[in-house]
């Protein structure tokens, strides 16, 4: 077979590949030629801005910023951006790139993809985290994506918000335990709710929360039961499932089941449901589980539509139409998440927070030549970042 036909194990580009540009839309590879073939290339800057936001919402999450740094190390080009899991509005910038044109060009489309894809994910996260409250919250997603991106799925998700992640290699990289219950699989292998969780028990380390699916065969409210009978103190918490297959009210079905768990004494004994939920399910059950498991609408969470626009080439403002020309400055309030973008070379003097506390200039040098010129933060500490600016965000635009 020709070796240039012949088959891949995956369909996926390899960080080589990548990094070499062939992920690229072809048409910054003619304009490669085409500058290379004139001598047109210039030092340029160029930003990254959304200009909307899915469903007209007021904020997201910029995330993929380790990666975009990774990507460009070492070539000769400064980068300044906000620090990853940063709240910002549409129109503003999140990140510049500063210098000759042709050092970056053939990467735009990798650069929007890595930033595009994770802010939308944790973006929708977050909007889950805000909506959950203080309920956990797990990243059930994974199996909604090629394989091969799944942890990134997972650190915007976690970043975003999420409490835990289920897939082995995210965790990993995470640093955390992989988080998971039983499949329906193991109870119909195994044949009855009960006896697979009396082997998830009996098999697995002590550390692992028993945690019994119990919508498999029967009426959830009697397996519950059940199960609790059968492990007693044992039992960490029973997950409900795939909700919109069952008739009646998915709602109701909860309140059922910790109606006769209590009633038995097993007030322990956690509710966690799963299956296809998305905001508006967070919000009705959020009084009466104790967790969720949202797989679909984080992992398939719309994308941010970052776009990458040339603002200035050699020190010149100059942009397309639609586009404000020139090198820019995003300053903030802390206290009121106040935005604004000015001139870069405008005195912070035109800025001054209503509260009296110092604005802070959000676009901080990430790459100069290059060269990393900040310790990126661990992904715990990013989450935790989010989290506080979340208390002080709203969901009504």
């Amino acid at each position: 077979m020709d070796q240039q036909h012949a088959p891949r194990s995956l369909h996926q580009a390899t960080e080589a590949e990548i990094r070499a540009g062939l992920t690229t839309d072809v048409y910054f590879d003619r304009a490669v030629e085409i500058i290379r073939a004139t001598g047109t290339d210039r030092p340029v800057r160029a930003e990254f801005t959304a200009k909307s936001l899915p469903g007209g919402a007021a904020w997201g999450i910029f995330a993929g910023l380790e990666e975009v740094a990774a990507l460009l190390q070492g070539r000769p080009i400064d980068v300044r951006a906000v620090p990853e899991g940063s709240f910002f509005r549409a129109y503003e910038p999140v990140m510049e790139v500063h210098g000759s044109y042709l050092e970056f060009a053939a990467l735009e489309t990798a650069i929007l993809g890595l930033i595009c894809q994770s802010s939308g994910v944790a973006t929708k996260a977050a909007r889950i985290r805000i909506l959950a409250g203080d309920k956990t919250v797990a990243s059930f997603g994974a199996r909604r994506a090629h394989p091969a991106i799944a942890p990134v799925i997972e650190r915007a998700a976690y970043l975003g918000g999420c409490d835990g992640v289920s897939v082995v290699k995210a965790a990993r990289i995470l640093g955390a335990d992989p988080t998971g219950t039983m499949p329906h699989s193991l109870v119909l292998l195994v044949g009855d709710t009960v006896e697979a969780a009396l082997a998830y028990d009996r098999v697995l380390p002590r550390e692992v929360p028993r945690i019994a699916l119990i919508d498999t065969f029967n009426d959830e409210k009697f397996e519950a039961v059940r199960v609790a009978q059968a492990l007693g103190d044992r039992l960490w918490g029973v997950r409900l499932d795939t909700p919109s297959s069952r008739r009646g009210d998915f709602r109701r079905i909860v309140e059922e089941v910790r109606w006769e768990l209590d009633l038995r004494g097993f007030q322990h004994v956690r509710i966690i449901v799963s299956g296809g939920l998305d905001e508006d399910d967070v919000v009705r059950l959020r009084d009466v589980v104790d967790a969720f498991g949202v797989g679909t609408s984080i992992a398939s969470a719309q994308t941010i539509d970052f776009g990458m626009d040339i603002v200035e080439i050699e020190g010149r403002p100059v942009a397309k139409r639609g586009k404000m020309s020139g090198a820019k400055e995003l300053w903030r309030c802390p206290a009121s998440g106040q935005d604004w973008v000015l001139p870069l070379a405008e005195a912070r003097l035109a800025v001054e927070c209503a509260s009296g506390e110092e604005p802070v200039r959000m676009l901080q040098p990430l790459l100069r030549g290059g060269q990393l010129v900040q310790e990126l933060p661990a992904v715990r500490d990013i989450r935790a970042y989010v989290l506080d600016q979340l208390r002080t965000l709203s969901l009504v635009p």
